[in-house]
Parts: C-alpha cells; sequence; structure tokens
C-alpha cells in the first residue's frame, strides 16, 4: 500500500466515554487532520445487522465498508446502548477486524491532500492500525464519570435510560474490551496517558496541544502543518 509521506499521524486509544472522540476532534480541526473515530465502524456494523439480518453477511459487510463514508458514522442511531453491545460483540470477531482494519489504515496512511495528516482514536489504534503513529495518547477517566458522561449525552438525544443502566453498560463494555482475545484495550509503553475524569474539554485539548507542539517545534513541522491549514482555510473561503 502507498502511504503519504510526511504527513502528521495521531492515533489515541481509550475506554468508552473517556472523551477521547470530544478531544480527537478539536485537535483534527487544529491541527488541520483528517478524523475516524474507528469505534464508529463497528457500530456501523452492529447497526447494519440490528437492521438488516436478512442480508446480513460478509458479502453485505464488504460492501458497505468499501463505500462507506465518514458521513455515515454519524447516524445519532449509532451512539444507542444497544448498537454499543453489539459493536463490542461484533470488534471480537477477528474476520470483521480484518474487513475494518484494511478501511483504518488506508485512511490513516492515505488522507485527502488537503489534510496535513490523519488522527484516529479507538481500542487499538496506537500498536495495531498506526504503530509508527508520531503522537500516541492513550485517554482514560474513572468508570463513574465516564457513565456519567455518556448519559448525559443519551439524555441530550432523548434517550429513555437511567444513569445506572448507563454504568452498568460501561462496566460491561470495558469487561470486553480489556480481556477479548483479539486486540485487546490496552496502554502501550509509548503512549502518553491523560487521565480526564478532572480536567474539561478545554483542559483536554490544551495539555494535548502543549505535548504535541514542542514535538512539532522540535522536527520543524509545526509551521507547515499550519500553512497547509491555512491554504486549505482559504481555498474553501473564495
Amino acid at each position: 500500500m502507498l502511504k503519504r509521506k510526511n504527513i502528521i499521524k495521531i492515533a489515541i486509544d481509550s475506554p468508552a466515554a473517556a472523551g477521547a472522540g470530544t478531544i480527537g476532534k478539536a485537535i483534527s480541526k487544529h491541527y488541520n487532520l483528517f478524523y475516524l473515530d474507528t469505534g464508529k465502524i463497528y457500530r456501523f456494523i452492529a447497526f447494519l445487522k440490528l437492521n438488516y439480518p436478512k442480508k446480513f453477511n460478509l458479502k453485505f459487510i464488504k460492501d458497505k465498508i468499501r463505500n462507506l463514508q465518514i458521513k455515515d458514522l454519524s447516524n445519532k442511531k449509532l451512539l444507542s446502548d444497544e448498537i454499543g453491545s453489539e459493536a463490542s460483540i461484533i470488534s471480537k470477531k477477528k474476520i470483521l477486524r480484518k474487513i475494518v482494519y484494511s478501511f483504518q489504515i488506508n485512511f490513516a496512511y492515505n488522507p485527502p491532500k488537503k489534510y496535513s495528516g490523519s488522527c484516529l482514536d479507538g481500542r487499538d489504534i496506537t500498536y495495531n492500525i498506526v504503530p509508527d503513529a508520531d503522537f500516541k495518547f492513550y485517554i482514560t477517566a474513572n468508570v463513574k464519570t465516564r457513565a456519567l458522561r455518556r448519559f448525559k449525552e443519551l439524555k441530550g438525544l432523548k434517550k429513555k435510560v437511567t444513569y445506572l443502566e448507563v454504568l452498568k453498560s460501561i462496566k460491561k463494555r470495558d469487561k470486553s474490551d480489556f480481556n477479548r482475545k483479539i486486540a485487546p484495550l490496552k496502554k502501550t509503553r509509548d503512549s502518553l496517558l491523560i487521565n480526564t475524569t478532572n480536567l474539561n474539554k478545554s483542559s483536554c485539548f490544551l495539555k494535548l496541544k502543549k505535548i504535541i507542539d514542542r514535538k512539532l517545534i522540535i522536527n520543524g513541522n509545526l509551521q507547515r502543518s499550519f500553512k497547509s491549514s491555512q491554504s486549505r482555510v482559504r481555498k474553501t473561503t473564495k
């Protein structure tokens, strides 16, 4: 597979509802990176399984993933606990992970030319999908904080669910993610630990930005990144 050279690659692993998605999106916007929440792909497959049970087979899945667009992953129906639980089961299947891997790897190493690089978050990104990432982060928070965040998110979507139900679901997801035999969630030695339990969105963003800027300045990439971002903004505003 051909890989774009001189791009910024950020890899993030985290348990459910730790804030990785929010931080990943903010960092991607700031540095002009192509962003992918990889967990949404498994949720997308889970959505297909629950909504198209008669059509659901490997050929059907391959066709859907081959034609998958980022906008397809923004469907709010993918956020339900039912979808999340099914996605956790699906992610354990080796043959399905293989299908998803090719999509993720191509996304990471070949982002559209208008972007300065890529940012992926998931469960096994730092060691399985982008092991040579320029930046690796393991983002976490205590389970009660994560459950409260997810509960508020679901209530905002008018979902009928209790905090205790969400807490139970998060604990179940954790058990599955940490203990599965294929690509379990873990912190690699070269990943920086970011605990968001007592941090707001702004504080999280600034913490990662400081780390990233320091390395980009040393490597001489910071100016290039912002030039690319500014050029993209100028083109879109003409």
